[in-house]
């Protein structure tokens, strides 16, 4: 090994260690200052332009919910427009300022162009926009015959969130606007089961670090990585599925309005349920204690099935 490469691997750990001890508590001193502040000095979303895609159920609809009262003019994408209609009206009900609905389907290039442009074309500006669309589709990847049935999961929980972005930068750009990932714990919390879905969010989340440099300071960027959730995508079959049973789920209503709380301070970073952040403290510092726990899950999920194929065949005999 090259000398400057092992001078490196001891003096960055003697280095990192002496700075975070001195760093650490006069950074958290600055950022409990920061949220102070912004906390009593939050943006006022009255009149805000927010184009939502995902907008039919779940975090998106509640989102809808949460921006309305604040007085927003609501753009909410999704491909089932019959729901949109619905959470539209409601919205309307709650205080939006207008609400219209864009049936379309962010997988689809086209589509996000044209969701975007027709929001531009009614309101003339975009000032937030909420890339919150995502599928899941659990199951080991040894068992998948077809693995390009998976292709769906990053067209669009990856290239949606990329597409819609790059035909909105123009416009947010104008107004000094800001990008709202909806992320996920599984791009660190890599339950069995997700294994595409975790990578769709790891990538997600690396291209909007990436992009939050190189739009900085005209556009902001809010990383929201979220736990599970009380949605229609986490039901009893997907969370057995997933042998995610066991986690808490976090009520959709909490979580929208701790989403937009975040994003009225300008915050950075949002992880909700709060307490998963130690949790990701333990992956990083004790990997092997969380691998095991992992290989614990799959291991029970595997018994649990093949209990389930006996039984249907002694029914069946």
């Amino acid at each position: 090994m090259d000398l400057f490469h092992i001078f490196l691997n001891i003096v960055s750990v003697i280095i990192s260690i002496i700075s975070f001890i001195f760093i650490l508590p006069v950074l958290s001193l600055l950022r409990i200052l920061k949220f102070c502040t912004r906390s009593v000095y939050q943006e006022n979303l009255t009149g805000k332009v927010v184009l939502i895609t995902g907008a039919s159920s779940g975090i998106g609809e509640h989102l809808a919910y949460e921006y309305a009262k604040h007085g927003s003019s609501l753009a909410l994408v999704a491909r089932r427009g019959e729901l949109l209609e619905v959470v539209a009206r409601k919205a309307k009900e709650l205080g939006a300022a207008e609400a219209i609905v864009i049936k379309a389907d962010v997988s689809k290039r086209q589509d996000c162009e044209r969701f975007v442009n027709e929001t531009i074309n009614r309101f003339g500006k975009l000032d937030c926009l909420i890339n919150n669309a995502g599928i899941i589709i659990p199951g080991l990847f040894e068992d998948q015959r077809c693995i390009t049935d998976y292709a769906s999961i990053m067209d669009v929980n990856f290239w949606g969130s990329v597409n819609a972005t790059q035909f909105a930068l123009p416009h947010l750009r104008k107004r000094k606007g800001r990008i709202v990932v909806i992320g996920s714990t599984g791009g660190w919390f890599n339950v069995p089961t997700m294994s595409v879905y975790n990578a769709s969010k790891v990538a997600q989340q690396s291209f909007f670090e990436t992009l939050r440099v190189e739009l900085a300071p005209d556009i902001g960027i809010t990383m929201v990585t979220l736990g599970t959730v009380t949605t229609p995508l986490a039901n009893d079959d997907f969370l057995n599925e997933a042998n995610i049973q066991w986690v808490p789920i976090y009520p959709v209503g909490d979580c929208a309005k701790a989403i937009v709380n975040s994003v009225r301070r300008g915050d950075e970073y949002l992880t909700e349920p709060p307490w998963m952040r130690s949790v990701f403290l333990w992956v990083m510092f004790f990997p092997e204690i969380w691998h095991a726990a992992r290989r614990l899950l799959l291991v029970n999920r595997q018994k649990a099935s093949s209990q389930m194929w006996k039984s249907c065949n002694n029914g069946s005999l």
